[in-house]
């Protein structure tokens, strides 16, 4: 079957937004309890590139395939799920990286390097780490993974928050207020 990405996310409105979400079908990972684990022999680079025993998948609906399956335990280990086997996976940064943001209708909408649409909110916050001459804003997708925003969609970002917040660098999306400083 092909895949036909979403439209642009500046050509979306928030309810357009929310459809797609709501379209998208992930495997249920949190139901499966496997019995086998071992290594998947991949990795996720900080720029968000899939490795597979050292050389790149360049295949993205391989990739999107892949972060179905990703989950994150509560140290910090990064997982792939399915049925029969947990594998470990090395992330360097995030396992995703937001690559585009819009606010509609007073929500923010984020578009993610697998194209996946996620709303940020109650369930899917926003966190600020990092330091004043290297910050970071992360994006909670799912099952304990993140996303780091990219410079443009921190840019992108930070013009909301000085257009909605001015000087206090807040925003909010889903009734929950978010601070983009420490």
């Amino acid at each position: 079957m092909p895949y036909d990405p979403p439209p642009e996310l500046a050509s979306l409105t928030l309810a357009e937004i929310a459809e797609q979400v709501e379209k998208r079908k992930l495997p249920p990972v949190e139901g499966w309890s496997p019995q086998k684990s071992g290594d998947s022999d991949m990795r996720i680079t900080a720029d968000g590139t899939w490795y597979h025993e050292g050389s790149p998948i360049r295949r993205p609906a391989m990739v999107r395939a892949f972060s179905g399956l990703l989950t994150r335990d509560d140290e910090g280990g990064h997982w792939l799920v399915t049925p029969f086997e947990k594998l470990t996976i090395e992330v360097e940064d995030a396992a995703f990286v937001a690559v585009d943001c819009i606010q509609r209708d007073g929500d923010l909408a984020f578009r993610l390097n697998t194209d996946e649409l996620v709303i940020a909110g109650p369930d899917n916050a926003l966190r600020v780490a990092g330091d004043p001459d290297t910050p970071a804003i992360y994006l909670h997708v799912r099952r304990g993974c993140e996303a780091r925003l990219n410079r443009s969609t921190y840019a992108q970002l930070a013009e909301i928050a000085l257009e909605t917040g001015g000087d206090d660098w807040i925003v909010g999306s889903q009734g929950t207020m978010f601070h983009l400083h420490s």
